[in-house]
């Protein structure tokens, strides 16, 4: 009963925050482009902070669980972790070159990830040793110094930031505008179609994370807690040898074969995955993954340097919105699909996101021999 609560909360607050996130970010994304990347970035701290605070209420008064989701309507409505990552990529784009600004997305990314492996790691333990109070009251204290910081410290990294209405249906006409008005520096098909395996490569990744415990610690592979926290280390890792293995090979190759590659050695960790009955296959899968992370900053910086300056916030906005999306799609196919498929082949699920992996690569290969001046072209026809 516990469970079936759980997951019914869950997708309450996860629908919920999606459809709010959907109206806020692409209108406050869009606004930054105007009045800078700062403002968005307080306003997202902002409502994390509000969110963490109610949590807090929730926990220390034995308040009703629904007002978490009233926590998360109120976080989405001010731009949510959405707008953050929206602010902070477009940040990246405002103060990069066109030859630096793969790298430093997947350095953002690297970012994300190591914290939520800190998280993950310090959350468990702690939660078992104190419950849940003190680790909403940690999260709280970090979230007003990132709030501080983000509006007394950052500098803005738009040139020429200017007053202008954020309650206007233009902000919401100029993400339209991003895909269906062509312009010389980009068109609706490279858009449209990196944003589609943008969305396939998310829903892959987030749908596998979903059911690998769960895979895990049942037959035939019956891990213990000690190798789940392994196989959460694991999942981890790829965020920092996907950065390394991305800049090394940066060094000889284009960043489009640096993303078919990565596909490549992730569609095989899914093969693996989904044959593997003792432990050492698994550990072989998690290791055919170390770079399956090169390929979402790719694929950010590609639809970043396919619009003007003056669009990267709508862009990041855009994309925020198909992220979610994406792990909204990852959570109920891989999670309806895992039980229904027990029955005849339990990895399943993993070969199913090793045939949908194929759509990006094909869609990536399609794309950049399209284009006359990719630097795939000139390698793939000396």
């Amino acid at each position: 009963e516990v469970e079936t609560l759980t997951s019914h909360w869950t997708l309450y607050m996860n629908v919920c925050g999606f459809l709010v996130d959907l109206f806020s970010s692409t209108l406050l994304g869009a606004w930054s482009d105007q009045v800078g990347r700062r403002p968005l970035l307080v306003l997202a701290s902002l409502g994390l902070l509000l969110q963490a605070v109610i949590s807090i209420f929730v926990v220390q008064l034995q308040l009703h669980v629904g007002y978490f989701v009233l926590g998360r309507i109120l976080c989405a409505l001010l731009g949510d972790f959405s707008g953050l990552l929206a602010a902070s990529f477009a940040s990246v784009a405002d103060v990069s070159s066109n030859h630096s600004r793969t790298f430093r997305m997947a350095l953002l990314e690297a970012c994300i990830g190591v914290a939520g492996m800190l998280a993950s790691l310090l959350g468990g333990h702690w939660l078992r040793a104190q419950g849940y109070a003190n680790p909403f009251w940690l999260a709280l204290a970090l979230l007003i110094v990132m709030t501080l910081y983000a509006a007394f410290c950052f500098g803005e990294t738009l040139k020429e930031p200017k007053s202008t209405r954020l309650f206007t249906l233009r902000h919401h006409r100029s993400i339209v505008h991003l895909y269906l008005s062509p312009a010389p520096e980009k068109s609706r098909k490279h858009l449209a179609l990196y944003s589609l395996a943008f969305f396939v490569v998310i829903t892959v990744h987030f749908g596998a994370q979903d059911i690998l415990t769960i895979y895990e610690l049942s037959t035939p592979l019956c891990w213990d807690s000690k190798l789940i926290g392994y196989g959460s280390a694991a999942q981890h890792l790829p965020y920092l040898t996907s950065l390394l293995g991305l800049r090394l090979l940066q060094c000889c190759l284009a960043d489009s074969w640096v993303a078919e590659i990565g596909l490549t050695f992730n569609i095989l960790g899914m093969v693996v995955f989904a044959f593997a009955t003792i432990t050492a296959l698994m550990f072989t899968g998690y290791g055919l993954l170390f770079l399956s992370l090169v390929i979402t900053p790719i694929i950010r910086a590609k639809l970043s340097k396919l619009v003007g300056e003056s669009e990267q916030g709508a862009l990041f906005s855009a994309m925020a919105c198909v992220s979610s999306l994406a792990m909204l799609a990852a959570s109920g196919i891989f999670n309806s699909l895992y039980p229904a498929t027990l029955n005849f082949m339990k990895g399943f699920p993993f070969l199913l996101g090793a045939g949908l992996l194929f759509i990006p690569a094909i869609l990536i290969g399609m794309l950049e021999r399209a284009n006359p001046h990719s630097e795939f072209q000139n390698i793939s026809n000396p």
